[in-house]
């Protein structure tokens, strides 16, 4: 059986306009990879509602999980509950269970439970919340969507609540080898060994450093005999380059 396929959506301005360097994809990509689901596709959108939507929409039929990052605190364009509601055409609004989380918060700290952070209890009906254990406001699950703060560190702690949940396959293992010859040298012998383990996918990666220039080779599969089989004759093929 193929393993279950995962997208993801990253929702933010500031990560089009450079401004916030994304690092949850880069984390969500090593997590899913360890517990046998496929990441298929990421993309980026700003704090639009009709490109957040349309994201959703594609993302969520396209793929078996989506997980979404940023949108979901206080400020007005934290639009991504109510696009989220909109794509599944689900209504939303403040729920007693997520409100109850933010005021026992609150309280506790000795802050207020202003409008503005009453925004982050505004869940879509028929959610299931998302655990929040960094700061306490919860993303939520709607079909086959997680919905995650863009914090990393929340991000990342959702991640953690929400992965032991899902039905995973084999995990993506890899090699690689370097090889100090240009791509140019290699690109045959690299296409015939692909075509030989076409279960395998099989990455050339280039690199120069201090004069000297070459590529890494990655093999990245689910059976860890392929992947040796196929390391055994690249390493073979090129033994007198490594």
């Amino acid at each position: 059986m193929p393993n279950p396929t995962a997208a993801m959506l990253v929702i933010g301005d500031e990560i089009l306009s450079g401004r916030t360097r994304d690092s949850n994809m880069h984390f969500l990509a090593g997590e899913l990879a360890k517990q046998g689901i496929d990441l298929i596709e990421a993309r980026v959108v700003g704090d639009d509602r009709a490109a957040i939507i349309g994201a959703v929409r594609a993302l969520s039929a396209a793929a078996d999980h989506v997980f979404t990052s940023g949108g979901i605190g206080p400020t007005h364009d934290d639009i991504t509950a109510e696009c989220i509601a909109a794509a599944f055409d689900t209504p939303i609004g403040v729920r007693e269970d997520a409100r109850r989380l933010l005021a026992d918060h609150y309280a506790a700290t000795g802050r207020e439970l202003n409008e503005a952070r009453l925004r982050m209890a505004r869940i879509p009906e028929g959610a299931t919340l998302i655990d929040n254990p960094v700061s306490i406001a919860p993303g939520f699950t709607l079909k086959n969507v997680h919905v995650m703060a863009g914090v990393p560190s929340v991000f990342q702690a959702m991640v953690a609540s929400v992965l032991p949940t899902l039905t995973g396959g084999a995990p993506l293992l890899s090699q690689s080898l370097r090889i100090n010859r240009g791509e140019g040298d290699i690109a045959g012998p690299l296409a015939a060994l692909a075509a030989d383990f076409p279960d395998l996918s099989i990455g050339s990666y280039p690199f120069q450093q201090d004069g000297a220039y070459g590529a890494n080779i990655v093999i990245r599969g689910t059976d860890g005999a392929r992947i040796d089989a196929a390391m055994t004759r690249l390493a073979q093929e090129f033994e007198g380059a490594l």
